[in-house]
């Protein structure tokens, strides 16, 4: 505990670890879109053009927050949870923790008709701030679309070389070794500072399972980030993956990242 009072991390208001990300959604019907958003009363437009501002209020008041613990609702100022642009055919949303971005998918997928916009990709960074720590002004500093997709691309392109491997062992033994020393490999490495997580949403796909799923690598990479911050240089995405499987499945205790 002392140590935590020592080196303490800067927070948003609901209790989490400040960690931008931003949600990205393709636009297919932007005249069904417009209308849809300035309905809802947890949405409000700003005064800045192509703008508008997400609220804790009305159609999202029941979220919760299991980190809350000093934060009151004041119905007369509701806390803004994030903010969306518009620009050309893409809706950004951007978010100042990873928690609301797990519940902001889910939320939004509801709302949002897929013949409408579609989730394609968030967008998140891979540290804690310091309380007197410059931060990036904006979001468009923070995310560097470039390095994102080169990133993504070697990912992709490692997995496809291991999956190759797989189809070409002899035997199932040489290929569930191949396979496991790639998963202790890739879950050792240092996490770059920005990362892209990519969403795959097909007609028949379980929608609970693709949200557990992007809960579970966002929750694996707070972790790994939190527990460094701490002095723990070795944790890694494996001791983080071990540790949200055994919270998740094994007690059942399926909160959002508290």
């Amino acid at each position: 505990m002392f140590d935590r009072l020592q080196k303490p991390f800067l927070t948003v208001e609901t209790g989490e670890a400040y960690q931008p990300i931003r949600l990205t959604y393709s636009i297919a019907q932007k005249d069904q879109l417009l209308p849809l958003l300035e309905g809802l009363q947890c949405v409000k437009k700003n005064t800045t053009a192509n703008s508008w501002t997400w609220y804790w209020q009305d159609e999202c008041d029941d979220i919760h927050f299991e980190s809350v613990d000093s934060f009151r609702k004041n119905p007369d100022r509701p806390l803004r949870l994030g903010t969306f642009t518009l620009r050309e055919d893409k809706l950004y949303l951007n978010l100042p923790s990873f928690k609301r971005g797990c519940l902001a998918v889910p939320f939004f997928h509801r709302i949002i008709s897929q013949d409408i916009a579609q989730i394609q990709i968030a967008d998140f960074i891979n540290k804690v701030f310091a309380l007197d720590e410059r931060l990036p002004h904006g979001f468009s500093e923070l995310f560097k679309e470039e390095e994102l997709d080169r990133i993504l691309h070697q990912r992709v392109q490692d997995y496809q070389h291991v999956k190759e491997l797989c189809e070409q062992a002899e035997t199932a033994e040489e290929a569930f070794n191949i396979l496991s020393q790639y998963t202790h490999s890739e879950a050792k490495k240092r996490l770059p500072y920005a990362e892209r997580y990519v969403f795959e949403i097909t007609p028949e796909q379980d929608l609970e399972v693709l949200f557990l799923a992007f809960y579970i690598y966002l929750r694996g990479r707070e972790l790994v980030a939190i527990k460094r911050w701490f002095g723990q240089t070795g944790y890694s995405l494996a001791d983080a993956a071990e540790e949200t499987i055994e919270q998740v499945f094994g007690g059942m205790g399926i909160d959002f990242i508290d």
